[in-house]
């Protein structure tokens, strides 16, 4: 309770000196509070001939700090003020209020510059920051500062789905302090030095100052995928992969290509693959592609450099161990559903396929898992009825090794069956 009196009360004493205070000029008034001291703070856009402070009353005078106790060198009945300079208000010979006095033109930022030390420029930047202190003193020389909130724009890069695009950072700072450390762009960019909130309120241009042209030491990457199309319109293979970004889980073999996404300040590239935690590959291109033929757990990671700075990214990628399932019917009667004679599939190295008739008379071979017979013979339509195949089929984990059950090993299967045509109505 007795804080919001207090508050109360000072608010209430600061609103009364603002109103016995004429002012000519654009300015802020700033009350403050200091134990028993209490300063109110006029801070001017900027201070010319023409600037005057008056109080309201009879037999007023102003007398500098300086002067106060000696009653020396009144300045009556108005004052024209000097910059970072305090004065006391006597009416009557009472002292009644206490202003300091600021032009706020002399105290514009000077200059904003990066640090020159590339090899602490990786993560952070460490700007060197040139601003003038604004402080106020009271009657007994103790000196306060105004907190000045500034702003810090850059530019750096942010990756917008398919490429790098160049976007603002803005960094929040109140000063005074002579450095600020921001995050190092990824990009050549110059850094900006704006504010503060007096100009805001003073309802002024915002000043500004600008570094020189920043060459940056920091490097990033985004690595992407780019799988090689095994979609056909009828696809009948599980885990058939997409281009994606993310970690993959496709079945093999699969061939991929994989995009390092450099930005503009990498130099060199090392591309590391690693199956079940043991490194397999090791390449130095910018960018890399790789056949996944056996079944396992794969770390594709590639790292980027230059002689200061280096980035890293990676993906996980699982290749499925290999499965093989044959249909009992087929119907091609034109209705896009169940038309061809196809396997369900996945992870197969190799694959042939031989379908005869009851006469044991070969009408039809293929060797891609993912193509079928459409149940011709030539141009002709084959008969309804049933149709015998061999399968050869090569993959891991197709069959057991009968030393190690459990291992994965690459195997090669013969499936023998019968399959059924039936054409039906066609649509």
């Amino acid at each position: 309770m007795k804080k919001i009196s207090f508050l109360l009360l000072f608010c209430i004493c600061a609103v009364f000196v603002s109103a016995q205070l004429s002012i000519t000029g654009n300015h802020l008034l700033i009350g403050k509070k200091i134990g028993n001291d209490s300063v109110t703070v006029i801070l001017f856009d900027s201070i010319s001939s023409s600037t005057t402070i008056s109080y309201a009353g009879t037999n007023v005078r102003f007398y500098k700090y300086t002067d106060a106790n000696s009653n020396t060198n009144p300045i009556y009945p108005s004052l024209s003020p000097d910059d970072a300079t305090g004065y006391i208000i006597k009416v009557d010979d009472i002292p009644t209020d206490t202003i300091w006095v600021i032009d706020y033109k002399l105290y514009k930022p000077f200059s904003i510059e990066p640090e020159f030390n590339p090899t602490a420029q990786c993560q952070n930047v460490l700007l060197n920051l040139s601003v003038p202190e604004i402080s106020y003193q009271t009657i007994d020389k103790k000196k306060y500062v105004l907190p000045r909130d500034f702003n810090i724009k850059y530019q750096t890069l942010k990756w917008e789905g398919t490429d790098w695009g160049k976007t603002d950072t803005i960094v929040t700072l109140t000063l005074p302090k002579s450095q600020e450390s921001v995050p190092a762009p990824y990009c050549n960019t110059i850094f900006t030095l704006y504010g503060d909130q007096y100009a805001a309120d003073l309802g002024i241009d915002t000043v500004s100052v600008s570094s020189k042209d920043y060459i940056t030491n920091a490097v990033i990457c985004n690595l992407t995928t780019v799988v090689s199309d095994r979609t056909h319109e009828k696809n009948n293979e599980a885990n058939a992969p997409d281009n994606t970004a993310a970690d993959l889980s496709f079945s093999a073999p699969i061939d991929i290509q994989f995009l390092s996404n450099p930005s503009d300040a990498v130099s060199f590239f090392n591309w590391n693959i690693y199956k079940d935690g043991q490194l397999i590959i090791n390449r130095n291109d910018r960018d890399h592609r790789y056949t996944f033929s056996d079944q396992g757990d794969y770390v594709v990671k590639v790292n980027v450099s230059n002689s200061t700075c280096s980035y890293s990214d990676s993906i996980k990628i699982t290749a499925y161990e290999a499965a093989i399932q044959v249909p009992k019917v087929f119907t091609p009667n034109g209705d896009n559903l169940n038309d061809e004679f196809r396997v369900a599939y996945k992870s197969l190295l190799s694959f042939e396929c031989w379908v005869s008739n009851r006469w044991g008379r070969k009408v039809f071979y293929w060797n891609d898992p993912q193509k079928g017979w459409n149940g011709k013979i030539g141009r002709a339509d084959a008969a309804e009825g049933p149709y015998f195949y061999i399968i050869k089929a090569t993959g891991y984990g197709l069959k057991p090794d009968p030393k190690n059950p459990g291992a994965k090993v690459k195997s090669t299967i013969i499936l023998k069956g019968d399959i059924t045509l039936l054409r039906g109505l066609k649509k």
